[in-house]
């Protein structure tokens, strides 16, 4: 499957600190990634380089098949952008922000416009700096969505606003984004499970996994065993067992490679003693807390 943004071998460091260390990212054509992990993870670092608003230390990155670090017009009127802290000029009204930037892009419908406004029930006769938090960032979006770039950049999008505001920019985006590539950085996961096709947990300045969330999903499991007495600790725990817990009569732990027929052989030849085995899909919150409880890549 072809990609639409890459990054390969990515590093950046702040003074001495590195941030990101040999990250490597391909989101496929047409998919919704989301980019999740803890805070400080490197995120918006790796989404800044991106969109060339800072310099690698090292490696490479690529959107809609051009090098991050020469983006210019031409590419840029293809991309959408949208950051937790864009700027905008607060001074503008509404209708004169959107009036300002479609000469810019040439694709810029105006039709699209007046309903992503309708919608998203933009006072066009506002000031921007005169706007909720949520009603900016709609703004923002809007003003992404107007021109109908083949490629979207989300960065934490959802903080600080209330579950209504998050759900009409999420069905704003899925809406008007057909056959776009999006790309989306957040720490709402219950809001990333509900549309994303891909995602990828980002770690130690390295993503630890990437893959479609159906995948994720179908391998994680919360396996919990029932036994008559206490049950003895094996002699090698497989390392794709994490969270290991024991209380009483029973065992618990998180099989992150869960296969139908292989994980219950492989339990009962550890565990034959095992009265009852139960084995529970996961939500994406509790796969994710999970791996940041462990510190394990899988």
């Amino acid at each position: 499957m072809s990609y639409a943004i890459g990054a390969f071998s990515l590093t950046k460091r702040f003074h001495r600190t590195p941030v990101l260390d040999g990250f490597h990212l391909e989101v496929p054509e047409g998919s919704i990634y989301a980019l999740t992990g803890r805070n400080g993870a490197g995120k918006t670092t790796a989404i800044k380089i991106l969109m060339n608003i800072l310099t690698p230390g090292g490696g490479r990155c690529e959107v809609l098949g051009a090098d991050s670090r020469r983006l210019g017009p031409t590419e840029l009127t293809q991309i959408g952008y949208v950051s937790e802290n864009q700027e905008m000029p607060g001074w503008m009204t509404v209708g004169f922000y959107l009036e300002f930037l479609r000469p810019f892009y040439p694709k810029w419908d105006t039709a699209l416009e007046n309903e992503l406004v309708a919608q998203f029930q933009l006072p066009r006769n506002r000031k921007l700096a005169h706007l909720s938090r949520g009603m900016r960032m709609k703004a923002a979006l809007a003003s992404s969505l107007a021109y109908r770039p083949r490629a979207i950049i989300l960065d934490e999008p959802f903080t600080g606003l209330d579950a209504l505001v998050r759900d009409e920019l999420i069905e704003g985006l899925l809406a008007r984004a057909e056959n776009t590539t999006i790309l989306i950085s957040s720490h709402d996961l219950a809001e990333i499970e509900s549309f994303a096709s891909h995602v990828g947990y980002l770690e130690g300045g390295r993503l630890q996994f990437s893959e479609s969330l159906e995948s994720l999903s179908g391998r994680f499991r919360e396996v919990n065993l029932t036994f008559a007495t206490p049950p003895a600790a094996p002699d090698a725990w497989p390392s794709h067992w994490l969270g290991r817990e024991a209380a009483g009569n029973t065992l618990r732990f998180i099989e992150t490679q869960y296969h139908a027929e292989r994980t219950p052989a492989e339990i009962r030849r550890m565990f034959p003693e095992a009265q009852n085995i139960e084995a529970n899909g996961m939500t994406l919150r509790s796969i994710f807390l999970a791996l940041a409880k462990s510190g394990d890549a899988v």
